[in-house]
């Protein structure tokens, strides 16, 4: 017995020396995985752990969106629909602090944005959209939009929204950038000067120019 001890001595001594590194290196490990947990977004507890750092920085300029939205949001709408962003995650698979709540003015509650109607999610959209391009140019000098072209939407508006997000989009154009329409609305025809018109013919389709 004492001979087998003597000949896996060495090995004993390697076994120990791995442990004590080990021990060394535990509470360093500790801290990486840690703080690696908390980017991933995978710290247990309330719904609001759901937040990876990716998602954190989203947020923040999420929000810049929708507060530059708002001030589109209250022209399109006369001051009926005023969005935020949600605390907390719809349920444990979505992302905190990603998802829209909307105050109705009429109701003085707030909602879930999948409860507006297709013409105010249209509005809600085109808001954020307008909303996400201030933003952008606010902060980056050297970037300007020159363009913006909306397809369909306007055919679920009323007469009172359609006339405001066309009044919206005027004030964006200002004589100094472009915004293209794609719609099959003809009430848009009375509403918009320069038009390029697609007619179907037996022959194929034919554009013409309207100004």
């Amino acid at each position: 017995m004492d001979r087998k001890i003597v000949l896996h001595e060495d090995a004993r001594k390697e076994i120990g020396k791995a442990l004590k590194q080990r021990e060394r290196h535990q509470d360093h490990w500790a801290a990486v995985h840690d703080l690696y947990t908390c980017c991933a977004g995978q710290t247990a507890g309330s719904r609001r752990a759901k937040l990876t750092f990716e998602a954190y920085v989203q947020q923040y300029y999420f929000k810049q969106v929708v507060t530059a939205a708002n001030l589109r949001l209250k022209v399109l709408t006369d001051g009926m629909f005023h969005l935020r962003c949600k605390e907390e995650a719809e349920d444990r698979v979505h992302q905190s602090g990603l998802d829209l709540d909307v105050h109705d003015s009429s109701t003085g509650q707030w909602r879930d944005v999948s409860t507006l109607s297709g013409g105010e999610s249209f509005l809600a959209s085109l808001a954020l959209a307008l909303g996400l391009s201030d933003v952008v140019q606010g902060q980056s000098g050297a970037i300007r939009m020159e363009a913006m072209f909306i397809d369909e939407g306007f055919g679920t508006l009323d007469d009172n929204a359609l006339r405001n997000s066309l009044r919206v989009l005027d004030d964006l154009a200002d004589g100094k950038r472009l915004v293209g329409i794609i719609s099959h609305v003809h009430e848009l025809e009375e509403k918009i000067d320069k038009q390029i018109v697609v007619s179907k013919t037996p022959k194929g389709s034919q554009v013409r120019v309207v100004v």
